[in-house]
């Protein structure tokens, strides 16, 4: 075989080469390509940027306190109290940044509620539709204690109440574990 051939050869083979990899990368699922970006496992997807906490209605300063919340998880406690119509959470932080972003991350959430304005955040469980949908089925209190916010909410809407119950336990799995327990969540 002279240079020629042989070159010819080598050149289709790459082309063939770089055409299984672009047919490889358009088969792979969303899942795949997500773990192939974010190097592959939990805690090392983009947590710098955390892209998940935007949302097609948020506002920049609504996903940096989200992400100042999930930067400093390990830096807040919750307490939650089920109640037969609702809960009792009370969460606090000595971090006064945290403090900052905890409290006017509560307090805006539960007035978009109210509001029925959907932040529509990409990570957002879906155990918030019904809140958006029926908010004001909901009774809220809210008062800033000492390092923190307790929130009471109550509903006779058993939906409303059972999903209140459910989202009270995301919240609180997400201050033990930070953005791993978005990550499992999402995985279901």
């Amino acid at each position: 075989m002279n240079k020629r051939h042989l070159f010819a050869g080598m050149a289709a083979l790459g082309t063939l080469a770089i055409g299984a990899y672009v047919v490889e990368a358009q088969m792979m699922t969303r899942h795949d390509r997500l773990h192939a970006q974010h190097g592959g496992h939990g805690m090392g997807h983009e947590e710098h940027n955390m892209p998940g906490l935007r949302g097609t209605n948020t506002t920049d300063a609504e996903t940096a306190e989200m992400q100042t919340l999930f930067r400093n998880f390990t830096l807040i406690d919750r307490e939650v109290s089920n109640l037969e119509n609702g809960i009792y959470s009370i969460t606090t932080t000595s971090d006064p940044d945290t403090f900052n972003s905890l409290v006017s991350h509560v307090t805006g959430m539960i007035a978009r509620v109210e509001a029925g304005d959907d932040p529509q955040v990409i990570i957002q469980s879906p155990t918030l539709d019904v809140f958006f949908m029926r908010g004001e089925n909901i009774e809220t209190e809210i008062e800033v204690v000492e390092n923190g916010i307790a929130v009471t909410q109550t509903s006779s809407d058993p939906e409303l109440v059972a999903a209140l119950h459910h989202h009270a336990a995301e919240v609180s799995d997400m201050v033990d574990r930070g953005m791993q327990a978005v990550h499992e969540r999402m995985m279901k």
